[in-house]
């Protein structure tokens, strides 16, 4: 529009960008520029009295469009849309100049460059402002229900916070109990309290909730629809035993004559064919492991339905499919440990007596396999010496860079609970100690003051004696910049680090969600968006976002919760109007834009051409550059603004 009247607003950012930036030599440049009406400048546009400074050119001026040259627009773009709404202009007319990340803070060491590219950025700013249009945000409904993929202590949280608001619950959860990694673990730390009193109550809370309908043994199959109104498949495999019925009398798995590792004893021990994942598991019913069990008919097996009085087992049990639709979703897929068998050089898998932190949790609990026990695996007796290797699979150039953050404190924890019930010797070697919480520093002076002995340094490898089945560590003391030897050591154990689970990378392509280089699932944004992720009314939340440990897992699963009752509290949310639109004149049918969307927002309509939903669209261009007949442009990012743009740029100063 070449009449339009355009006002372009430099914020200073206290010194981020006035510190580097020569704002006056900016402000004299682009006021040279065509349709731009009114030029200021304020050391914080983005607070109050800035906004009042652009709201009052907006209203004097008449101005009908908007340039803010300051931060990143994922910082304040939603701030000064508002600003425009309150004055009565559509919040679309609004372009953002990123001069700080883009400018002053990666060219602080040159301001006269910095300047020169700021002068650069808003011209191309107001090159596209003369062409932006208004645009309307399409109103969406929001059914008042929520689907949690995991049932750990995060989904456990979100699921009862949600819950206790009034919204109805559908958890999945693919083990057969609720509870995930922590009902496995015996103490938190760094008060040890017991896991399971912590978890076990909620747990029960979760299986009575009318507002939640809880489905175990159960995966998430296929998900349609966009925020407010996704449609649902999961997948659930038949448990044989019909929970409804089982009265969890144990009489079945007495008579079973099949002995199996048992997965939640780390295969420290042996469960039945037919069997409970553990004593507090919900629901408390038994499921019969139909690979293993020996037949389903008298002649070969079938004891276990013979005893049943209750009448609850099912040899015909099939998979069942369920359909249910749902406003937000809350992604809590948990984690699982470092396989220590890819770092060979320490033996795991070789030596029976090198094991990693969730066995040695399952031999710490009085309900575990050794009944509280510290043993050596080869031959169950109480070990006299042990050492522990940290970061193994972590902060390795071999596996995975990044931090694990719980297992020093584990191992800590694992360590002072073993000195102080055994009185053994107790190392512990490490690249760097990372308490990082509440009450965490306190815990690690307390337990080295304890007797736990602690060594700077890496371990290079774990040597087995096989006629005495002990175990020779070599590592390097870093602080005394030697090398060290500890010899009949009874049993090493491996702080393996944690990785994100395939269930996590299966949810993450079925809900069309961004991975992280490390695997775990990405956030919209770090600091601001923490819990949502780049999915409308999607949400992640603990291990399946990153590391961390039982307090940080529920505050975030809390926030979750929060975030997706925000949603679902208004009833209806307004979409972002960046979705594509089809040229049914154009249009050839050929389907090609179908194909290669990536949120699957594309369909035929009944007359045959491609129809976008805008709810599902976030308007990556995708379809735009791949459409042969050009029927489809994007909105507020057109062809014209983008090639505006490139041309401003490409036009020497003293021209434009």
């Amino acid at each position: 529009m070449s009449d339009r009247k355009i006002g372009v607003f430099i914020c200073h950012c206290g010194s981020n960008i006035a510190g580097v930036v020569d704002i006056e030599k900016v402000k004299e440049a682009i006021a040279k520029l065509p349709n731009v009406e009114v030029i200021d400048d304020y050391k914080y546009v983005c607070s109050k009295p800035g906004q009042q400074i652009v709201k009052d050119h907006i209203k004097n001026s008449r101005l009908d469009g908007v340039v803010v040259a300051a931060c990143s627009p994922r910082m304040h773009e939603p701030t000064f849309r508002q600003v425009m709404r309150e004055v009565g202009l559509n919040p679309f007319l609004l372009e953002i100049a990123n001069i700080r990340e883009h400018d002053s803070w990666i060219h602080s060491d040159d301001p006269a460059a910095a300047t020169e590219k700021a002068i650069d950025l808003i011209r191309m700013a107001v090159a596209r402002a003369r062409l932006l249009e208004p645009l309307e945000e399409p109103e969406v409904s929001i059914k008042k229900s929520t689907l949690i993929v995991g049932a750990g202590i995060a989904g456990i949280s979100a699921a009862l916070d949600l819950a206790n608001a009034g919204f109805k619950v559908y958890m999945v959860e693919k083990e057969p109990s609720i509870g995930g990694k922590m009902a496995r673990w015996d103490k938190t730390f760094p008060t040890l309290d017991c896991s399971s009193c912590i978890l076990t109550p909620r747990m029960a809370e979760i299986g009575a909730h009318p507002n939640i309908e809880l489905l175990t043994f159960a995966e998430v199959d296929e998900v349609d629809g966009y925020v407010g109104n996704f449609k649902v498949k999961i997948r659930q495999h038949p448990r044989y035993v019909d929970v409804a019925k089982c009265t969890s009398c144990g009489d079945c798995s007495s008579v079973c004559p099949v002995d199996v590792p048992a997965e939640f004893e780390a295969q420290l021990s042996y469960r039945k064919a037919i069997y409970i994942p553990f004593a507090q598991a919900v629901p408390s019913a038994y499921l019969l492991d139909m690979e293993n069990c020996l037949g389903v008919d008298a002649v070969r097996c079938g004891k276990c339905k013979d005893k049943c009085d209750a009448e609850a087992i099912n040899y015909d049990d099939h998979e069942k499919i369920i359909e249910i639709e749902v406003g937000t979703i809350i992604v809590a897929t948990g984690f699982d440990l470092f396989d220590a068998t890819k770092k060979p050089e320490y033996g795991y898998g070789e030596f029976p007596n090198v094991v990693n932190i969730g066995e040695v949790e399952r031999m710490l609990s009085s309900a575990g396999p050794t009944q509280g026990h510290m043993v050596r695996p080869s031959d169950l007796k109480e070990p006299k010496k042990m050492v522990y290797v940290q970061c193994v699979g972590s902060r390795d150039e071999l596996t995975n860079k990044y931090c694990s953050r719980v297992c020093c404190m584990t191992a800590i924890k694992q360590a002072r609970m073993i000195r102080d019930k055994l009185g053994i010797d107790v190392y512990i070697f490490y690249i760097d100690l990372r308490t990082f919480g509440k009450g965490y520093e306190e815990f690690y002076e307390s337990t080295a003051a304890a007797g736990v002995t602690f060594i700077r340094g890496r371990v290079g490898e774990v040597f087995q004696n096989d006629k005495t089945m002990s175990l020779t560590v070599r590592g390097e003391d870093t602080l005394l910049g030697k090398p060290i030897e500890l010899k009949d050591v009874d049993l090493v154990v491996l702080s393996t680090g944690v990785v994100a689970p395939e269930s996590a990378k299966q949810i993450a392509h079925i809900l069309n969600l961004s991975v992280s280089a490390d695997g775990f699932l990405l956030e919209a944004h770090p600091k601001l968006r923490p819990v949502d992720s780049f999915n409308d009314g999607i949400f992640v939340a603990g291990m399946a976002q990153g590391p961390k440990d039982i307090p940080d897992t529920v505050a975030q699963a809390k926030a979750a919760a929060a975030g997706a009752m925000a949603l679902m509290g208004k009833g209806k949310i307004n979409v972002e109007p960046y979705y594509s639109i089809v040229d049914e004149d154009k249009c050839a049918g050929c389907q090609v834009c179908i194909s290669v969307c990536p949120f699957n927002a594309i369909a035929l309509n009944e007359r045959g051409f491609a129809e976008v939903n805008p709810a599902l669209c976030k308007g990556c261009g995708t379809c735009t550059s791949t459409c042969a007949s050009g029927a489809i442009s994007s909105q507020h990012y057109t062809d014209g603004q983008i090639a505006a743009m490139i041309t401003e740029y490409l036009t020497p100063r003293e021209e434009s």
